[in-house]
């Protein structure tokens, strides 16, 4: 379990940045950090995982394109091992 203090780090997607762009509040930056960590490396952490759950019920069009970034930059990864693999 990671601690909620290392769920933030600079932003990994386009949609965070976008969304960061327009942000205030340091609070309001700091949900959205910690959203996208959240997002790449779930915990089963209660206390944060209910933070993570508030703040994807808060941002909800956030959180989808967050995910759907996610996934095709986890495929992108996955791509060359699949080219590789008997089982295509």
């Amino acid at each position: 379990m990671a601690p909620a203090a290392q769920l933030t780090g600079p932003p990994y997607t386009e949609a965070v940045r976008r969304a960061l762009q327009g942000v205030k509040d340091p609070r309001q930056a700091e949900d959205i950090l910690f959203l996208e960590a959240w997002e790449r490396a779930p915990t089963a952490d209660l206390g944060v995982t209910l933070r993570a759950g508030q703040i994807r019920r808060a941002n909800p069009a956030l959180a989808a394109e967050i995910d759907a970034e996610l996934k095709r930059l986890a495929g992108k990864r996955v791509a060359p091992l699949k080219a590789r693999s008997h089982a295509d």
